[in-house]
């Protein structure tokens, strides 16, 4: 027990966690076509458009961070996560390999304790729980203070659902008033977390003593080489960083560009909207975006690039919806090449592959390490050794980083609102935390037919020489 955290608000968790267990002990028995149509339900209830943009704008309006209209749009996440759970199998029999003799089969992961951010307290509540009814577990939603609201108001429409189909509310359970110290007993009670937030929360959900999937920061930067579309990249790249204001981690923060295009390039992202810098205003942006500690500052984080600008002390145009800096140095001292988190973007320019490859590397090694990257080219080498040097989990090729990472109807990554870093961000995984991640597996084995090579073919060239 925390030490800050009195005796009633420990039992407070247990008991939201024994009406959890109690819940999951209700649905034990149903099969997968009673657990689809709770998905389904699920589905419908918080992602038609009527309540989504409802909930959605509310999240908005009471943390104060993210566009309204923008936030609206995420909607698509829960019909895509609908999509791959009701594709999957997660009761009784899920995997059958004859040859190998292996039959496997899906067990709930128990309670879950689902750390919201204050980004997505409207698509997070519903994503996880699509994926972990469909599982059969339970999940105890916990807010962030400045979004519980919101929080509260989605999970409320998930339990009322749930209640309509005859199944239990405590299913879906949300903290009322969250706390760090409630936060972390709710985390050490749990059976699993999804932690998705800040790194400080992250930290917390591995040392929590329990299983947890963490998410990592990002600092996505996108390579344009000489063969992109730059119209495509350019507009592609304006869709990502403008969406909700920049406040996802997969929102494009620098955009590494070829010499022979960059002129272009960046007169193209001009007629897309983005505002260019001088070097006085970047000298004034800067000292906006980041406090004396070198910390993020809250007021400039997923507003608009006039409220940006203004903080900082210049004017822009009214129809300029991002910022771009022209860069050249790399490294913690270059605020530039960090992690922005707002409608600010950096642009590099590069002389060749191999340069590009260098700046990516040096890049991450600031920030966003293990999380993504994406590239605008035509170049299937250039592609390739991008893919083999970048220290991340997932690369966007042609697509709008923020709106692809995640996954969307036109790639195949599986949808999720929970992006693994693998070990590159201190995660357990470096997938997009899906339907797999909701359940345990037991692995039956039946004997099959001897399978073991001869020595011959194990050691190859070194079967019976010499040895020490």
């Amino acid at each position: 027990m925390a030490k800050d955290l009195s005796p009633a608000d420990v039992q407070q968790v247990a008991d939201m966690v024994a009406r959890a267990r109690a819940a999951m002990d209700e649905i034990k028995d149903y099969d997968q076509a009673q657990v689809d149509r709770l998905a389904q339900a699920l589905g419908w209830a918080c992602g038609n458009e009527k309540t989504f943009v409802r909930i959605a704008q509310m999240g908005v309006d009471e943390s104060g961070i993210g566009d309204r209209e923008g936030r609206a749009g995420k909607r698509f996440k829960i019909l895509g996560v609908l999509r791959d759970a009701l594709r999957g199998k997660s009761v009784g029999v899920i995997e059958v390999d004859a040859a190998k003799g292996i039959t496997k089969i899906a067990k709930p992961a128990g309670v879950i304790a689902s750390l919201i951010p204050t980004t997505n307290p409207e698509l997070t509540p519903p994503v996880t729980g699509i994926y972990a009814i469909k599982c059969k577990d339970a999940v105890i939603f916990s807010p962030h203070p400045r979004a519980k609201a919101t929080t509260f108001e989605m999970v409320r429409v998930m339990r009322e659902t749930l209640k309509k189909l005859g199944a239990p509310a405590d299913l879906f359970q949300c903290v009322a008033n969250p706390s760090i110290p409630l936060t972390g007993e709710l985390m050490a009670q749990a059976d699993l977390t999804l932690a998705t937030g800040g790194k400080p929360m992250v930290k917390a959900a591995y040392s929590s003593g329990k299983p947890a999937y963490g998410v990592g920061a990002g600092n996505s930067s996108i390579v344009i080489d000489e063969t992109a579309n730059i119209k495509e990249a350019a507009n592609f790249s304006r869709v990502s960083k403008t969406s909700d204001f920049g406040s996802g981690c997969s929102a494009d923060g620098n955009l590494l560009i070829d010499a022979r295009v960059y002129d272009a390039m960046r007169a193209a992202l001009v007629a897309e909207g983005g505002h260019l810098c001088t070097p006085a205003e970047k000298a004034l942006l800067e000292k906006a975006m980041w406090d004396e500690k070198g910390a993020r500052t809250i007021a400039t984080v997923a507003v608009s690039a006039q409220t940006i600008a203004g903080i900082a002390g210049f004017k822009i145009a009214d129809d300029r919806k991002f910022i771009m800096v022209e860069q050249d140095e790399i490294g913690e001292q270059h605020k530039f090449s960090s992690e922005k988190l707002c409608v600010v973007m950096a642009l590099y320019k590069y002389h060749g592959f191999d340069e590009v490859l260098q700046k990516v590397q040096q890049i991450y090694e600031v920030g966003g390490k293990g999380h993504s990257c994406g590239i605008y080219s035509f170049d299937d080498d250039h592609i390739a050794r991008l893919a083999a040097v970048a220290p991340v989990s997932r690369m966007m090729v042609r697509q709008p980083q923020s709106k692809a990472n995640a996954g969307s109807f036109t790639n195949g990554m599986p949808m999720t609102s929970s992006l693994g870093c693998g070990i590159w961000g201190g995660n357990i995984t470096n997938e997009n935390v899906s339907l797999k991640h909701y359940m345990n597996v037991t692995w039956v084995s039946r004997p099959i037919a001897e399978d073991r090579p001869s020595d011959a073919e194990l050691f190859g060239e070194f079967y019976n020489t010499e040895v020490m």
